[in-house]
């Protein structure tokens, strides 16, 4: 009896277990996110952050630890990239980002940046080439008109030394006399006067007698405007027509 009873149980045994491993078999898995679906889903991520998206910042993703690279201008953006980092299928987050005052932009502005420092550079360079040319024209300009100007001078110089002698040579004592003394034939003022002239060292001094005060006056107007003389002593008296 106790050997035909062993095996139905064993069978029993058998059928019992048989549903439980196949159902242990088919059960479904969780599949984990492929790493670059999940490198796109950072990327996008921080692309999206209106701070970060200025700055390159590098996603690498490998059995679940995320690596950032890269570097931003404040360890506050820093951290934040970490924050960013972690979504579904990331189990650690590897910070490898640099803090830099000087963090470079990506895109546009980063073209813009590096265009505006190239622009700016050339724009020095035309600069200081303009400042040394109009230096050196000035300079040019400068040294000929110190040369004209040296020879409109010494020119001048000689032509006064020129005139300075023919005056000295014409401009004398006599020649004073003689021009005062003409001047003083055909005014009105001094008919019937006896006016004398003498020049002395281009010292002019009238004496003698006219008819008028105005014909005093006159003498003496004649005398005074007189080239080459310097000074007139006035000893004219008034007196009758003669």
């Amino acid at each position: 009896m106790k050997n035909f009873l062993g095996p139905i149980v064993c069978a029993a045994a058998l059928v019992a277990l048989g549903p439980v491993s196949t159902f242990a078999a088919q059960a479904p898995t969780t599949a984990k996110p492929a790493n670059k679906n999940i490198d796109a889903r950072i990327d996008q991520r921080l692309k999206a952050d209106p701070t970060l998206k200025k700055y390159n910042i590098h996603v690498s993703v490998d059995n679940g630890v995320a690596t950032l690279t890269g570097t931003v201008p404040t360890e506050a953006d820093r951290a934040k990239a970490a924050d960013i980092a972690k979504v579904d299928g990331v189990t650690r987050v590897d910070n490898q980002i640099v803090v830099d005052l000087n963090a470079g932009t990506t895109g546009t502005a980063g073209t813009l940046k590096k265009d505006t420092k190239e622009g700016a550079e050339k724009v020095g360079e035309k600069t200081k080439e303009g400042t040394k040319a109009a230096y050196g024209a000035t300079k040019s300009g400068a040294e000929k008109a110190g040369e004209k100007t040296k020879e409109g001078g010494e020119k001048a110089v000689d032509a006064t030394k020129k005139a300075a002698s023919k005056t000295g040579e014409v401009v004398t004592d006599t020649w004073i006399t003689t021009t005062i003394k003409a001047g003083m034939v055909n005014e009105d003022t001094l008919k019937g006067s006896d006016v004398h002239v003498d020049a002395k060292d281009h010292v002019v001094t009238l004496s003698g007698t006219v008819t008028s005060e105005a014909g005093r006056a006159r003498a003496v107007e004649i005398a005074k405007t007189t080239k080459g003389v310097d000074r007139v002593i006035d000893k004219i008296t008034i007196g009758p027509k003669k």
